[in-house]
């Protein structure tokens, strides 16, 4: 039977491949040589008779073939990947471990409060808190490597396999220093950053698209003086130190806002409006720790809802 014939090293290399959308990377990360690897995959291809994967400018893409076998891939390992771990857990007296992806947007506000509300439980697992851009989190659940992703919602195509649970919305916030001159300036537009420095989530990133598609509907197509950057300690002290702009996640800032430390342009965004949530494996059924810290999320997000809403800019403050 076909399935006798697959390894788990097989899968293991797709799924790298698949992930790092290269086989020189993929060797990389998997400590194999490039050959070793493209063995792998041509085996597992040969196997199941089709093609999964197709080389192209932009890397390694999926075949439709390779799309549909990546779900099944992926539950594999993640169930393989459970059950060692279940292994694991029972030879440490109990101890267990529960991983977390966290994204940028809830970093620094609802996670935490929810970390503080469930150790005060005293439940007796360790947290494994992991930070990165949305496609690798979403990868890593979907193996099994993490258990849980907190942030915005997925694009469609990542989301095969997964389940997200809605928390709440928020949209970006062009932050700024206080005093920064287009707070003061008159008849202010949009456009006007375009005559600053601005950070800028860069492609891949989960709020890019909501950006990309919100400047060009307000007629600014360009940015001539650009950084790209994920980092929000590197955008909060630039932007302290400098008249810059930084297009962001309002949860990312709204302590800082709220503080007075930074501010934001009078501009409505609702248009960069995205869901905030809980991301799991379909496929998977929670464990009780989970459920708990799961749980004091959604405590943390209905306390401070309001508090990472945008500020209200009347109508004549608009000027977009």
């Amino acid at each position: 039977m076909l399935e006798n014939r697959i390894k788990y090293r097989h899968l293991q290399c797709f799924l790298e491949v698949t992930r790092q959308g290269s086989v020189v990377r993929a060797a990389d990360v998997l400590a194999l040589t490039q050959p070793a690897v493209s063995k792998k995959l041509k085996e597992l291809e040969d196997i199941l008779g089709v093609r999964l994967l197709e080389r192209s400018k932009k890397g390694v893409e999926l075949t439709p073939f390779g799309n549909v076998f990546l779900e099944h891939a992926s539950t594999s390992v993640a169930a393989l990947r459970e059950g060692t771990e279940r292994v694991s857990q029972a030879q440490q007296k109990g101890i267990s471990r529960i991983s977390i992806g966290v994204l940028p947007t809830v970093a620094t506000s609802i996670l935490p409060e929810s970390v503080k509300r469930f150790r005060m439980g005293g439940i007796d697992v360790r947290l494994h808190l992991v930070s990165g851009p949305n496609a690798l989190l979403m990868s890593q659940l979907r193996v099994g490597e993490l258990d849980l992703v907190v942030g915005r919602l997925g694009v469609p195509e990542a989301m095969s396999g997964l389940s997200f649970q809605h928390l709440y919305s928020e949209q970006v916030a062009f932050t700024v220093r206080p005093n920064h001159p287009l707070l003061a300036k008159d008849n202010f537009q949009i456009s006007d950053i375009t005559n600053y420095t601005v950070l800028y989530p860069p492609k891949g990133s989960i709020t890019a698209p909501y950006v990309d598609r919100f400047l060009l509907s307000q007629g600014v197509s360009t940015l001539t003086d650009r950084i790209d950057t994920v980092s929000d300690s590197f955008g909060k002290e630039f932007i302290r130190n400098n008249d810059a702009v930084w297009i962001i996640s309002r949860g990312v800032v709204a302590r800082e806002i709220s503080d007075g430390e930074l501010d934001e342009l009078p501009i409505d965004t609702k248009e960069t409006l995205g869901a905030v949530g809980l991301t799991t494996r379909a496929d998977s059924v929670p464990s009780m720790a989970l459920k708990l810290f799961m749980n004091a999320i959604r405590e943390t997000a209905q306390t401070l809802d309001s508090y990472y809403k945008p500020i209200e800019h009347h109508k004549d403050e608009l000027a977009i």
